[in-house]
């Protein structure tokens, strides 16, 4: 049975697929750490959905807590996948719509700038490989790819805008990078899914345009993550 793992920052980006597929919450399973492991099995998959979990009465969101999250999933539940899904922002000049869901070609980060030093520099990009099926998949499924690039800030420097131009970056979002870099140290393989929320050359980007948007896209999600993990399924029969 093909183990799947998924790894949410936000329960409002979570809780449609949990719902979905009726999975179980575990409490206390990675005590003392704040990650929140819901599971439940579907077809010929063994399902895990990790919350990054809360501190401050808020949903802990960045690249530290999906760091940190991605780990503890991987050395506890021993996952034979690990997909990180949630939300972005992306760019109409590009062809983005809000709502549109998109699976990762690559995986970068955007502000780590190490001048002066270019294996630093390199290092700092990242510039992670994600699951070598990831292009069929989006075939198979008519979904569009796109390179994700992710910092550690809602909004962005126009010298991280310049840095994602430069590196093919599409989806501006706060954890894909740090999975696929904890994914990269364990030999795991990693799918991004991601559901545009906000537009970034859009006449309204700010939080605003994120909340009014959020319910769309994490419909989306969960209907797109439907069809990847019945696709999953049948990849490993």
């Amino acid at each position: 049975m093909k183990k799947i793992c998924y790894i949410i920052a936000k329960h409002s980006e979570a809780r449609p697929l949990i719902e979905h597929f009726n999975l179980r919450h575990v409490p206390d399973y990675f005590s003392p750490l704040p990650c929140q492991l819901y599971r439940g099995s579907t077809g010929h998959s063994e399902l895990y959905v990790v919350l990054n979990g809360t501190q401050h009465q808020r949903d802990l969101v960045g690249c530290e807590a999906a760091s940190v999250t991605t780990m503890a999933a991987i050395e506890h539940l021993h996952p034979d996948i690990v997909i990180s899904s949630g939300t972005c922002g992306a760019w109409k000049r590009y062809g983005a719509k809000t709502g549109q869901v998109y699976l990762g070609n690559g995986a970068m980060f955007h502000d780590r700038r190490v001048p002066g030093d270019n294996k630093w520099g390199t290092q700092g990009l990242g510039n992670y490989p994600v699951w070598q099926g990831t292009e069929a998949l989006a075939e198979s499924l008519q979904l569009p790819t796109a390179k994700v690039t992710t910092g550690s800030s809602f909004d962005m420097t126009a010298e991280e805008e310049t840095i994602i131009d430069q590196n093919g970056g599409r989806l501006k979002e706060m954890e894909g990078a740090a999975v696929a870099f904890v994914c990269s140290l364990y030999n795991k393989p990693v799918l991004l899914v991601k559901a545009v929320t906000n537009l970034r050359d859009a006449e309204q980007e700010d939080m605003t345009a994120f909340q009014e948007n959020l319910h769309h896209a994490a419909t989306a999600l969960t209907e797109a993550n439907a069809r990847i993990i019945a696709a999953l399924a049948e990849h490993d029969e």
